[in-house]
């Protein structure tokens, strides 16, 4: 039985602040005040920019000994490059901090954009580019430029590397592409758009991967009460074959804290 990690992407969002964030709760305070409530949260912020090491030792700080972060990748290499001179590209990624979190690094996430099509030798040739340890992950580190200083190239300890896909073009629905992520060991990303991407319920790794960005309307609309029973009936068996990490992305309106930690109650069993 696998175990079961329930957050939100991104925790800085300024209508939270008066709905989920008490007041007197600071901006500095928030990540710290999300995690006494949840198991796990994404960090976006690397999505669009660099990070800092001391940004990730801040977070890492800032949370309880069992909490997890899920990193997501840079856009950079996911919609600029379009996964393109990967290993290249990697080293600075990682040497930006990300090996920092130490124990507390969950999954990476990388995001496609919706115009990039399925494309077999493109996707092969970036997973062979991932490093599949974090001693392994550090060696890439090295290999960064002067783009990022001060940089972050060591690891604490010898940890599996997981990571996970979130694709947005129909041409993925294709039996090749499911094989190509198991024989890769990627997670393929189950995400709820509200029906504006793909969603293929399939558990292609060790662990599943799970972005619930609203169901009716993208990143605005709420989860009903037959909604997340109907998600918690679906993780109670993808954890049978292993972990599973679920986020929820419909932050506009801070439904994102209040799903996520009503399926986590009802996921408490």
């Amino acid at each position: 039985m696998g175990e079961v990690r329930i957050g939100t992407s991104g925790w800085v969002y300024p209508p939270w602040r008066g709905k989920f964030y008490p007041k007197g709760v600071t901006q500095k305070r928030e990540l710290a005040y999300l995690s006494e409530k949840l198991g796990s949260v994404e960090i976006n912020g690397s999505f669009y920019s660099l990070q800092r090491p001391s940004s990730y030792q801040r977070w890492a700080a800032d949370t309880p000994d069992d909490f997890v972060f899920a990193v997501k990748g840079s856009r950079f290499i996911t919609h600029m490059k379009r996964l393109r001179d990967g290993r290249e590209l990697l080293a600075n990624y990682l040497a930006s901090g990300v090996l920092a979190l130490g124990p507390k690094l969950g999954p990476i996430l990388w995001q496609l954009p919706p115009t990039l099509q399925f494309d077999a030798e493109l996707l092969t040739h970036f997973f062979e580019a991932l490093p599949r340890t974090t001693t392994e992950a550090a060696e890439v580190a090295k290999l960064h430029d002067h783009r990022v200083d001060p940089a972050h190239t060591t690891t604490d300890a010898d940890r599996p590397m997981r990571y996970a896909l979130e694709v947005r073009h129909d041409s993925f629905h294709a039996p090749e592409f499911l094989k190509l992520l198991e024989r890769h060991h990627i997670a393929l990303v189950i995400a709820d758009a509200a029906g504006k991407y793909p969603l293929i319920e399939e558990v292609t790794a060790d662990f599943a991967y799970i972005r619930l960005h609203g169901h009716d309307e993208l990143y605005v609309s709420g989860y009903t009460d037959d909604g997340l029973d109907e998600w918690a009936g679906k993780i109670r068996k993808w954890r049978e074959h292993g972990d599973v990490f679920v986020y929820f992305d419909n932050d506009a309106k801070a439904y994102a804290p209040r799903d996520a930690m009503a399926l986590q109650d009802r996921l408490a069993d």
